[in-house]
């Protein structure tokens, strides 16, 4: 018995209703198909495993279905972003292929040259640093972007290292009465730590509360812990904003050998929404950081560039708060004004916010 035949992009259009030619317009990027349509023919495609020949492809158009994504050596955060990528090339019917790249930026300048050269790739996408001799607009040899996310030694740089949420913390925790606060801080040659830690000092300057200081330098855990038996005893009630979830649960853990309780004594937010998290005792309030979006983002922008259309729109944010049990009854701040006091009655001013009154 014979097996059953591959289905073939004939097979597509006769499914999907519509002709071989917007089939095969939809697989290259050719043509001016509306989204619509296209989804509806990737759909079909997909549901009855189609996977058009790539070597015929590209004998007769010259169109490898192929993209490469260039990273760093290492994975964590890398892979996320790969996720996201890979899952926009697949439904835009390319194959991608990964390439890890060590040594300096002229190293991996070089090698995106090569790449570009080879004929292999469609187009290249970058998520680490490279000189701008290896970007194109796809004119003379394959377009190569850059969607830079991380630095020489892979920490996240850019959007991915935007600090703006650890002003939301601060003010959320001044609006639920905190006055007392103290920044435990990861190592200065992270971009994101820098930034948290000036994110930190600016809004503790404009709404005026107190600072015990910037304590730590280090991710781990141990320095959270040692941040926190380093206070004096009369710190609480204090507020502590810590620079990733290490060392949020550090601080948990020196509160508690101080007989310090979470959230009454000290309230903690973390950074990177880590899984444990969510388990902690009291749960752990954090960002979450969406690195598969990013990812995604920056795949949608090549294959704009392939086929020629207008480059999509940002998203949502990448970064939102997960409020949890560690920071008590502080949750978003208000963003509406806040309703005038009756007569007779006053309403006290956070500090640093204009009053109610001119």
């Amino acid at each position: 018995m014979s097996a059953a035949l591959p289905p073939t992009s004939r097979d597509v259009a006769r499914i999907a209703g519509v002709s071989q030619t917007t089939v095969s317009y939809v697989l290259t990027g050719k043509g001016a198909i509306s989204p619509a349509t296209r989804e509806h023919v990737l759909k079909v495609a997909d549901s009855i495993g189609y996977r058009p020949n790539l070597a015929a492809r590209s004998m007769r158009t010259r169109r490898s279905g192929r993209l490469a994504v260039i990273m760093g050596v290492g994975f964590g955060n890398q892979v996320r972003m790969l996720t996201g990528a890979s899952h926009v090339a697949n439904e835009a019917g390319y194959v991608m292929e990964t390439h890890s790249v060590d040594g300096s930026v002229e190293a991996r300048t070089e090698r995106v040259l090569e790449l570009a050269a080879g004929g292999q790739y469609e187009g290249i996408l970058t998520f680490v640093p490279v000189l701008g001799s290896a970007l194109s607009d796809g004119r003379d040899t394959p377009p190569v972007l850059a969607a830079t996310a991380f630095d020489e030694q892979m920490r996240s740089v850019g959007e991915l290292a935007d600090a703006g949420l650890v002003d939301v913390f601060v003010r959320a925790l001044v609006a639920a009465g905190h006055r007392r606060f103290v920044h435990v801080a990861g190592p200065q040659g992270f971009s994101s730590a820098r930034a948290r830690r000036d994110t930190y000092l600016a809004c503790i300057e404009r709404l005026g509360v107190e600072s015990l200081g910037v304590l730590g330098g280090e991710w781990s855990a141990e320095t959270g812990r040692q941040a926190v038996l380093a206070l004096a005893d009369d710190a609480p009630p204090v507020a502590v904003i810590a620079a990733n979830d290490d060392l949020a649960i550090g601080v948990l853990r020196g509160a508690a050998e101080r007989g310090w309780s979470v959230p009454e004594d000290v309230v903690v937010t973390g950074w990177d929404n880590a899984r444990f998290g969510a388990y902690t005792m009291p749960s752990l309030t954090t960002v979450d950081v969406d690195f598969r979006a990013a990812g995604s983002h920056a795949m949608q922008l090549l294959v704009a560039a392939l086929r020629g259309e207008e480059p999509p729109p940002r998203g949502a944010t990448l970064q939102h708060i997960v409020w949890r049990e560690s920071t008590g009854r502080a949750g978003p701040p208000p963003q509406a004004p806040r309703p005038a006091p009756r007569s007779g009655a006053a309403m006290s001013p956070v500090p640093g916010e204009p009053s109610a009154s001119p």
